[in-house]
């Protein structure tokens, strides 16, 4: 009882910052300012950890990989914390290859998950009045994922349906996600 306590607090923590740093990543690559609500969030949650890594990890373009980087790191140490926690008790650590791919996977299901979240915020804010600078924000950050379905998905009536699409096939890529990352754990089990 105790070790799943300590993974779901660990796994919340890492997810929030990890995420922060994800979505630092993303509205940097969009071009969405950080002068607003949202982007003051991200820059406190993530400035200690991004800033650091930025002196030895240069952007390429308009990709920040300090702040990927720094997600990955998280999630490679909290792997490797629920690793030894297990391990001690269990008497058996997880091997290396198998925490990097496991930190991989759940980096990209966790930017699906951001994906998702983006998605849901944009279309709530769109129904209600919420401050004009968080709408501008998150309509900003759902365009890029809304703006390839909308091209060639006709709106009945008026009726925007290229977040629901976009929403299932997030939806689909997880589970692909999820039957890769069984396979490729498999394989470095088994081989």
């Amino acid at each position: 009882m105790l070790i799943q306590i300590l993974s779901l607090i660990l796994n919340v923590a890492v997810g929030l910052l990890a995420g922060a740093c994800l979505l630092r990543l993303y509205m940097q690559w969009t071009g969405t300012p950080f002068y607003n609500p949202i982007g003051h969030l991200v820059l406190s949650l993530t400035n200690w950890v991004v800033l650091p890594l930025r002196r030895f990890i240069p952007a390429l373009g308009r990709l920040d990989t300090a702040s990927l980087v720094a997600a990955m790191l998280m999630k490679v140490l909290q792997h490797l914390l629920l690793s030894a926690l297990l391990g001690g008790l269990m008497g058996a650590a997880t091997p290396l290859a198998a925490t990097l791919v496991m930190a991989l996977f759940d980096l990209l299901a966790l930017a699906l998950s951001l994906c998702t979240a983006i998605l849901i915020a944009s279309v709530i804010a769109s129904w209600l009045r919420t401050d004009p600078a968080i709408n501008h924000v998150l309509q900003r950050l759902a365009a890029p994922l809304l703006d390839p379905i909308r091209r060639w998905l006709p709106t009945p009536g008026g009726l925007d349906l290229s977040p629901l699409v976009a929403l299932v096939l997030i939806q689909i890529l997880s589970i692909v996600l999820g039957y890769l990352q069984d396979g490729v754990l498999r394989s470095l089990v088994v081989g």
